[in-house]
């Protein structure tokens, strides 16, 4: 039977606050621009359990694995789900970022700008370079959040129209002009392992892997499987709750295959370490396994939300990125940083600090880290 740890008791009785994840970083650490290469990016390495940090690259990632490890990713693929247009009969340039399919064609969707754009609007497309196409956009209602459900009209395809329709969707602090988006943005926001088209955002961890970096951790003796999460509003969307357990998270798609559910099992069995590629990974892995232990192979919607002092059923360890202040996964990587403690969160917050003063770069296009 695999040896896996309780995960009763995951949510403190005394609740933190969004503010006790708040940190100080410059301007210049955010990355407007992948890395030359890859795998060229630098790489953080924090041991958990003696407390030190080592300043390496991607690159050696190898040489920190070992043979028997499961290595688990993300292979979501982003949709090029930012859209822009005009309104029709007005003036107004709009921006749409797909969100979630519902039936008939329509997606929710976040819209710019909001308020001039009122259900009952029709919008005319443009291409990714700025050129009018037949297709059209209306409006058709808002919920309470602010997110528009809208219907698409000249594509029974809109996925398929979307390679030619749709930009990258960048996260707002990476800045480009509209229409401006590189042929490199759309290579480098996309994993090289990247299947089931269905996110919003990328999978960050994932993106410094380059397949002949995969073929040598494989040839080390190190299993590689995948998880799929489609990444939304509930991976990214801000926490404006004060305390952590007032904030609820919108739900994301995943799948969990037979063939990871029977890895993670067999490794957990004999001791093994489960090395999860990013915090959607984790989510997944999570998820199941409070619903099932041993894991099992599922699908469905997660709307799990992981801060301190929450234990960890699977993951031994993680390959992240650097997070924005105050984010859902800077709470998850503190809750990981110390299971079932609270004291992730400061060690964490200093481990951001050092980053800061050896200029790591931050966030989507940014310096990764691992945590062991």
């Amino acid at each position: 039977m695999a040896q896996f740890p309780s995960v009763s008791g995951e949510n403190p009785s005394k609740p933190l606050e969004t503010e006790d994840f708040d940190f100080d970083l410059p301007s210049e650490l955010i990355a407007q621009h992948p890395a030359p290469t890859r795998d060229g990016s630098r790489l953080l390495v924090a041991d958990r359990h003696t407390g030190t940090r080592s300043h390496q690259h991607f690159s050696d990632l190898p040489q920190l694995l070992r043979a028997g490890d499961v290595l688990v990713m993300n292979n979501s693929r982003v949709i090029p789900a930012r859209l822009r247009g005009q309104k029709i009969g007005g003036e107004a340039a709009a921006e749409l970022l797909l969100v979630e399919p519902t039936k008939d064609q329509t997606w929710w969707s976040l819209i710019r700008p909001g308020k001039r754009l009122p259900p009952g609007t029709r919008i005319a497309l443009a291409d990714r370079h700025g050129q009018p196409t037949p297709l059209t956009a209306e409006v058709l209602e808002k919920n309470d959040a602010g997110h528009a459900r809208v219907r698409f009209d000249g594509t029974e395809d809109l996925l398929n129209a979307l390679d030619s329709l749709g930009e990258m969707p960048l996260p707002p602090y990476i800045r480009r002009e509209a229409f401006g988006q590189s042929a490199d943005d759309t290579e480098r926001y996309q994993t090289v392992y990247a299947d089931p088209a269905g996110s919003v955002a990328a999978p960050t961890a994932g993106l410094h892997f380059t397949e002949p970096l995969l073929d040598q951790i494989r040839s080390l003796g190190v299993e590689t499987h995948t998880v799929t999460l489609h990444v939304g509003l509930g991976t990214f969307a801000p926490v404006k709750a004060k305390a952590l357990e007032e904030h609820a998270m919108h739900t994301e798609r995943y799948t969990l295959p037979t063939a990871t559910a029977k890895a993670i099992n067999r490794a957990k069995a004999e001791g093994r370490r489960i090395i999860a590629v990013g915090t959607t990974t984790v989510r997944v892995l999570e998820s199941v396994a409070k619903q099932s232990l041993p894991l099992t192979t599922t699908s469905g919607n997660t709307a799990i939300f992981i801060y301190p002092p929450r234990p960890f059923a699977v993951v031994d360890a993680l390959i992240t990125n650097f997070h924005l202040p105050q984010s859902t996964l800077l709470m998850l990587v503190s809750a990981f940083a110390s299971p079932g403690a609270l004291d992730g969160r400061e060690w964490m917050l200093e481990t951001y600090a050092e980053a800061v003063h050896e200029k790591y770069r931050f966030f989507s296009y940014g310096d990764a880290m691992l945590i062991t």
